[in-house]
């Protein structure tokens, strides 16, 4: 059974990240406290954590909102992700076998039907699935918790990418390309595929900024 920390954890973190709560909105811990039946204390402390986690402001006197990210903050992040997932994927492909190649050869057809079928709101859970396998064979742990912390912080907009008319069909195309890098064991093609991918997200971001937030 979980704890109420969790549950609340959970509930204000998944509120966050899919735009229920809005950037700059208040977070008023006795209406939160009602809503999902735990203590106001309990409201505190997973506020707290959040704020360590720069998904949440909290200031003295005036309570907590919804961390918002300027435009340089959201380019900036994406920018420091090129480099750390170059890292990431330089070591992966050092430890890389053909079974992991197979799995990853199977989610990208996978992320191949569900656009030729229209299937647009699988395609992000796959797309998440396919990094997941490339950081679980890296041996830099500290890149792709790193990795991790920014793709959580920045998940709203990169989620909202998938209303962009054409980005998906980018998205797939830069992802064969990075699985072609993986399939024949290079990795400073791989560097440059995942760089390229990234920098196009965050390209996509600034173009469609005002649309996405």
């Amino acid at each position: 059974m979980k704890r109420p920390m969790d549950i609340t954890y959970e509930y204000l973190k998944e509120k966050i990240l899919n735009g229920t709560f809005l950037p700059s909105q208040k977070l008023n811990e006795i209406d939160l406290s009602k809503e999902i039946g735990v203590s106001r204390n309990t409201i505190k402390k997973v506020l707290l954590k959040l704020e360590k986690e720069h998904l949440v402001v909290t200031e003295d006197n005036k309570g907590a909102t919804v961390k918002a990210y300027t435009l340089e903050e959201v380019i900036n992040y994406f920018e420091i992700r090129e480099v750390l997932e170059a890292l990431i994927i330089d070591s992966a492909i050092k430890n890389i076998t053909d079974h992991d190649i197979l799995k990853l050869e199977e989610i990208y057809n996978k992320m191949e039907s569900t656009l030729n079928e229209v299937k647009f709101v699988e395609y992000p859970t796959l797309n998440k699935q396919f990094h997941n396998i490339i950081y679980s064979l890296s041996s830099n742990k500290q890149a792709v918790e790193m990795v991790n912390m920014i793709k959580s912080q920045l998940q709203k907009y990169h989620l909202r990418t998938i209303l962009i008319p054409g980005r998906n069909e980018s998205s797939c195309h830069e992802h064969k390309a990075i699985l072609s890098a993986i399939q024949n064991r290079d990795p400073s093609a791989a560097k440059i595929a995942i760089q390229t991918h990234i920098a196009n997200i965050r390209k996509t971001i600034v173009s469609n900024y005002n649309l996405l937030m």
